[in-house]
């Protein structure tokens, strides 16, 4: 995505960030975090014709730059390195590895040497646990991994309705609504005594022990237990509430914090609890584990893990959390506990579908990635998901005129090279950008009719000046690299019939990537995670058959989904109305807001004796407001029903279309329908 990693996008997100978090909204910090690291890695690295030129290498710096974000954001290196490579990176070789934990250790290094908290302390909720576990707690963490993938599952499948209303209705008012939120979260949030502190703050003050710490509204006191217990409850669901509907507004939100926090509260909640019971009945068998005189539970440590469970359960991630919440902690004794918890997690996350709201989103947007995380195995060869009406070039026959009439149209990203539309043998592969640039050079170079004569054919060796090039193509000399159009400088007896020709050979791939219509689509898929091409062309002794793209195998896969899952519920039918219901409601949403709205923008108008007219700048036309973004959300609708049986039949972009610098929003990927048949 152009200008998605650029200069203009880490300066933005820089200053926008803090301006954010401040704000008070429920959003983090750690996710923007490595967007701009892996911004700044790509902008430093473009300054080097090493990696300029090299997208491999671009590739190891950019692994690398996330890997040292996330090292930041939590003061954990190994677990940054570890998160670049169960989450970020698709492929992920040994001397990356390597070069990611440098590149984390230097982050770190130079975050410890700022010391930007005046503690020592990496972040703020950095803890330190002196005691041990017992084995009858397990049960409690069990408990908080069980809470974990319900909340992971719960806030994504909530989230991703509230992005499909917001692409439908809110569009236009991206900075009401931003503003909006930080004030409704504002007063909402500051009666609680634990959402009214930052996050991070709330965290350190949860993940404490009791004895020889500073005691937060009583959070150690026994006679306050009740009321911090339904405090902790309350502040849970509010902040689960918020998240929801602040995560994937117009401004830089994160939401690892935001879980964190929401876990540390519902664990420190349970941690009372068990601690509540355990001086209840110290004679218990169940708590014959606990020395006398001694403190037995530590509420602080299943904030810990809550904040664990939380976390792994949003993010779908297992082992570089439970790294991270090592190096937060240092405490070797609770890596098991941690290690519990986020494999209950993972297990119950697994029960309401695969991927964690990174990836959801990903789908929600329409963009065409496999994910090599995924296993594939459908069964079937690759023609039965290839295009067979294919817009081909024989090399010889077209003119410059016909040319720049498929140029003209935006349904294709390249063009096949063939000998002739009757016999189909291919010949190669030109892109659309490739063609255009050679067509637009061309035109510049010299004066051409509309009816030149364009030919694709490679020369028949590598010098072209022999007796018999000049009779295939008059005027045609030794292909230069410095000449544009294959044609050397006229002379005068040869310009008219140079102007009738163009020879555009030298922009074909003459050697395409190209597959047997019965290799396996899991084959084909690979092909793409590995080598990467736009398009993988079908042939059958030399014939071109057809093509294959990312998107098409995609939607392969989600119609075999579909079906999978209206074969094993047997209940297609409801889900529709159950769709139907859920635009409805949103539609009654969308006009109890424009009713809450105009009695508002009256009340204003009225007070401020008509000087101040909110209506005018409100109420807009509904066309205005369905349109664009919005006409196509029901792309994202039927992505979140898929889930439940319904059909995945949305736009799948291609994630190559040239956006604007600013054009880095996945709102914004659908509102432009140039990229949604694009080949």
């Amino acid at each position: 995505m152009k200008g998605f990693l650029g200069f203009w996008t880490l300066v933005i997100k820089s200053l926008a960030l803090p301006l954010a978090i401040g704000s008070g909204l429920s959003v983090g910090k750690e996710g923007p975090s490595v967007h701009y690291a892996v911004c700044t890695g790509n902008v430093i690295s473009r300054l080097f014709a090493k990696y300029r030129r090299n997208a491999s290498k671009t590739r190891e710096i950019l692994s690398a730059c996330a890997a040292a974000g996330v090292a930041v954001a939590f003061g954990s290196p190994i677990g940054g390195v570890l998160f670049s490579l169960e989450e970020m990176s698709s492929y992920f070789p040994l001397k990356t590895m390597w070069r990611s934990y440098f590149c984390a250790l230097v982050a770190t290094a130079v975050l410890s040497a700022m010391n930007p908290f005046r503690t020592g302390q990496l972040v703020m909720f950095q803890v330190h646990y002196d005691r041990s576990w017992h084995f009858f707690e397990i049960l409690f963490f069990i408990l908080l991994g069980i809470f974990g993938g319900l909340y992971g599952a719960f806030v994504m499948k909530w989230n991703l309705r509230v992005q499909a209303f917001r692409k439908k209705y809110l569009t236009n008012y991206a900075i009401l609504e931003a503003t909006l939120l930080a004030a409704a979260t504002a007063i909402v949030c500051y009666p609680n005594s634990f959402l009214r502190i930052d996050m991070t703050e709330s965290m350190e003050i949860l993940f404490l022990e009791c004895e020889g710490a500073e005691d937060y509204q009583g959070l150690c006191e026994r006679d306050h237990r009740f009321r911090n217990v339904v405090s902790l409850l309350l502040a849970t669901v509010i902040r689960i509430f918020f998240v929801i509907i602040s995560y994937g507004c117009k401004v830089p939100a994160g939401i690892f914090v935001p879980s964190m926090a929401i876990g540390a509260s519902f664990g420190r909640s349970v941690g009372i609890i068990v601690q509540a019971l355990h001086e209840a009945n110290p004679q218990s068998p169940f708590f014959a584990a606990c020395l006398p005189d001694v403190p037995c539970i530590t509420p602080g440590t299943y904030a810990f893990l809550g904040a664990a469970a939380a976390l792994s359960g949003i993010m779908h991630i297992t082992v570089s959390v439970v790294v991270i919440m090592f190096e937060l902690t240092g405490a070797l004794t609770y890596i098991l506990p941690t290690m519990i918890v986020v494999g209950v997690t993972k297990a119950v996350s697994e029960l309401f579908g695969k991927g964690g709201i990174a990836d959801r989103m990903i789908w929600f947007s329409g963009f065409p990635f496999l994910d090599n995380k995924e296993d594939h195995n459908l069964g079937v060869p690759v023609s039965h998901a290839m295009i067979k009406d294919v817009t081909s070039i024989p090399t010889n026959g077209m003119t410059l005129q016909q040319i720049e009439g498929l140029l003209a149209e935006d349904n294709y990203q390249g063009f096949p090279i063939v000998e002739d539309e009757h016999s189909k043998i291919l010949v190669g592969y030109i892109g659309r950008t490739e063609l255009r640039y050679a067509v637009d050079r061309a035109k510049r170079e010299r004066t051409l009719s509309p009816q030149a004569k364009c030919t694709f054919a490679p020369p028949p060796s590598a010098d072209v000046t022999t007796p018999g090039t000049d009779i295939i193509t008059p005027g045609l000399a030794r292909m230069d690299s410095f000449n544009t159009i294959g044609f050397a400088e006229p002379s005068t007896t040869a310009s008219a019939s140079s102007s009738n020709f163009i020879n555009f050979s030298r922009y074909v791939d003459t050697t395409p990537v190209s597959a047997h219509p019965r290799l396996p689509l899991e084959t084909v898929m690979e092909l793409f995670r590995k080598i990467g091409p736009r398009v993988i062309l079908i042939e059958y002794h030399g014939k071109l058959m057809g093509l294959v793209t990312v998107k098409d195998c995609l939607k392969y896969q989600f119609k075999v989904e579909a079906m999978e899952e209206v074969a094993n519920n047997g209940q297609h039918s409801g889900h529709g109305q159950g769709n139907g219901a859920e635009q409805q409601g949103d539609e009654r949403l969308w006009e109890l807001m424009q009713r809450v709205a105009g009695w508002v923008s009256d009340k204003v108008s009225i007070a401020s004796g008509g000087r101040i007219r909110l209506r005018d700048s409100l109420d807009l036309p509904r066309e205005t407001l369905a349109g664009g973004a919005g006409a196509r959300v029901g792309s994202g609708t039927n992505r979140t029903v898929r889930s439940q049986g319904g059909a995945r039949d949305d736009q799948i972009l291609d994630g190559t279309e040239d956006e604007d610098e600013d054009g880095v929003e996945l709102e914004n990927r659908q509102t432009y329908p140039h990229g949604s048949t694009s080949r």
